[in-house]
């Protein structure tokens, strides 16, 4: 312990120690998470971008971890490093906000456990756009409380890389990376494999990802085509219920793409769009030590598909999108879903087959437009959405912003999202928890303002939201002894205050050892009018998240990135060891890393956890304390 906090003092001082290189401050940012994409400063939304510099300085090796960093967005943990996280945005459920890569839908129908499936290494990423609040009428159903875009790099050099890194219980992780481009054409590969024996007992986990992209130009016209595949496996140690904790799940990911834009004033974007998943839990790792009523584990196949197509025009008026979009949902499965009138075999398994299974269809139809004139912007659309499970449904929103000076500008916006319920919703029946076949849509109506200041040194951004949500899906009981049931719980009322500062090396010029510093705060209350069940995922979200970045130089070539992040969690959860009700601790959780870069070399020494601090994310699911990494990145010119 002594040495721990040497070590932790050590750091600290380090960061009075003079610089003598300089961070370039990072231009107007393109937001891409819009059907009518405008930079930063005309945007009327709450957008938090991490950058690629940001990503290749913080101390995480996934995109979970990464998404700590973002201001408002609850990542829920179970296990570490990427192996399982529930992700949501202002308060709401794992099931409420979308993930895209590259502007592609990619949330699974199963259940949004599976959401952070996400086939692609860190190092691909070349930034993240959180669209904070509801996104249904520009993504369709599901953008109920955000939207995330994962956009990979499109790196124009012929480079090769290899990646390695170890740590603290027997972690590894190894990457080799190949790019290939002319004038026209960009090829990546990338393949990355990593695992660990696990920090407690049955935390152990492996994943492989590979990752390929092509980028074609002809002339005015873009092709994109990529291609991921994940295989994991990991020890689930309480994931989903503590009464059994010798849990184990498998999944692999397979996930196609292609998209087609172009244009000049009018301009068009196409594609289309395929993925996989499978998915088998074990309640029981070992059959051995197995309840004599256990007979098999679960498996579940989903399939989905997509297409997409947009028109947008720019006049003098602004601009105009229009579109549509259809994507079909499938599962096969053992446990979720309907009697099959064939059963399937399950590939791999003896005398296993498919049982049940669900299909739905998904079709909508939307127009947007956007006008920006020097001062004055506003935004409107609406996005109709048919559902073959369920009735018609129109989203419609309204944005606008004013500005009052070159740095100052107030906006507003009112918006309605939409959420369809998962298969696991609808149909899971298990040891401790009940489907229900009945369950509605959820619908929410969003309103939000707010202040942003940006110049050359920084920008700040106040916001404040009020989201009143009704059928919302919860997982709910009345007592400790009944089983978990999916209900639409009637109302369920969110306001929140959100505040972030973010700034480069020119703010700091009598400080020259610091490069960046980025400050968010996000508080949220909810409300809720649906009688005293107890919840599991929908009242347990973030009341207060503090997050503090800092990057300095110690010496040439030499930084070190800090993350100081303050978390307290509302609701309360059942102590597997007591049975009481017990609270949601706070817990304040700091991370450093050291990144030594010249030339083709990054050379870095990390550490999360530094305190060793003991918290949950879910209730009796055990986080790891201080986990020591190291490792280097080298890139080949070829």
């Amino acid at each position: 312990m002594k040495q721990a906090s040497l070590s932790f003092l050590l750091l600290c001082l380090s960061l009075f120690t003079n610089s003598q290189n300089d961070t370039v401050w990072i231009d107007e940012v393109r937001i891409e998470s819009t059907k009518t994409p405008a930079v930063y400063s005309q945007t009327s939304r709450i957008v938090n971008v991490l950058n690629r510099t940001e990503i290749r300085q913080a101390a995480v090796q996934n995109i979970s971890d990464l998404l700590e960093y973002a201001m408002n967005v609850d990542v829920r943990q179970r296990g570490y490093h990427g192996i399982q996280s529930d992700i949501s945005v202002r308060g709401g459920t794992f099931d409420q906000v979308l993930i895209l890569i590259n502007g592609i839908s990619f949330n699974d129908p199963q259940t949004g456990h599976h959401n952070s499936d996400i086939p692609i290494d860190i190092e691909n990423i070349e930034k993240v756009e959180v669209l904070e609040g509801p996104a249904s009428r520009i993504f369709g159903p599901n953008a109920f409380s955000g939207a995330i875009n994962i956009i990979t790099s499109g790196n124009k050099e012929n480079k090769a890389k290899i990646g390695i890194s170890g740590g603290e219980h027997h972690l590894y992780s190894l990457l080799g990376s190949v790019n290939l481009a002319s004038k026209n054409l960009t090829n990546n590969f990338t393949v990355s494999k990593k695992g660990s024996n696990g920090y407690i007992e049955n935390t152990d986990y492996q994943i492989l990802n590979l990752f390929y992209s092509v980028g074609i130009k002809l002339g005015k016209q873009n092709i994109q085509i990529q291609a991921a595949y994940q295989d994991k496996g990991f020890g689930a140690n309480s994931f989903y219920t503590p009464d059994y904790p010798n849990q184990y799940e498998a999944t692999n990911t397979l996930f196609l793409s292609g998209k087609w834009e172009g244009g000049k004033k009018l301009k068009h974007q196409f594609s289309a769009y395929y993925k996989k998943h499978n998915d088998r839990f074990e309640l029981f790792r070992d059959f051995a030590g197995a309840a004599t009523w256990y007979t098999r584990h679960n498996f579940h196949q989903t399939h989905v598909y997509g297409f997409e197509g947009s028109l947008n025009l720019v006049t003098k008026v602004g601009k105009t999108a229009l579109g549509m979009a259809y994507r079909d949902e499938k599962i096969y499965s053992t446990n979720l879903g309907f009697d099959m009138d064939e059963p399937k075999d399950i590939r791999g398994e003896d005398e296993l087959q498919y049982t049940k299974g669900a299909d739905r269809n998904n079709l909508s139809v939307f127009i947007d437009h956007a006008y920006y004139a020097k001062k004055f912007s506003i935004g409107g659309g609406v996005m109709a959405n048919f559902n073959t499970s369920y009735r018609w449904e129109v989203f419609p929103g309204l944005n606008a912003s004013y500005a009052v000076s070159k740095e100052l500008k107030v906006f507003a916006s009112l918006n309605k999202s939409y959420r369809i319920p998962s298969f696991t919703d609808l149909y899971y029946v298990g040891a401790t928890n009940i489907g229900n076949a009945e369950l509605q849509p959820e619908t929410a109506v969003t309103i939000e303002g707010g202040v942003k200041y940006f110049t050359n040194y920084f920008a700040a951004e106040i916001a404040y939201f009020s989201r009143n949500g009704n059928d919302i899906i919860d997982w709910v009981k009345l007592n400790a002894e009944e089983k978990w049931e999916s209900k639409n719980i009637t109302e369920l009322d969110t306001r929140g205050f959100e505040f972030s500062f973010f700034s480069n090396k020119k703010l700091f010029e009598k400080l020259p050892f610091i490069n960046r510093l980025r400050v968010t705060y996000a508080y949220i209350k909810v409300k809720k009018s649906s009688g005293e069940f107890i919840s599991k995922y929908a009242l347990d979200y973030l009341k207060h998240k503090l997050n503090l970045n800092i990057n300095h130089q110690i010496v040439k070539n030499l930084s070190l990135n800090w993350q100081f992040s303050f978390q307290d969690r509302a609701g309360r959860y059942t102590d597997f060891a007591s049975s009481s009700e017990k609270n949601y601790d706070p817990f304040l959780l700091i991370d450093a890393r050291f990144n030594w870069e010249k030339g083709n070399w990054i050379v870095y020494l990390e550490s999360t956890n530094i305190l060793n601090k003991n918290y949950f994310d879910i209730g009796n699911v055990t986080m790891p304390g201080r986990w020591v990494r190291a490792g280097f990145i080298f890139d080949i010119n070829l």
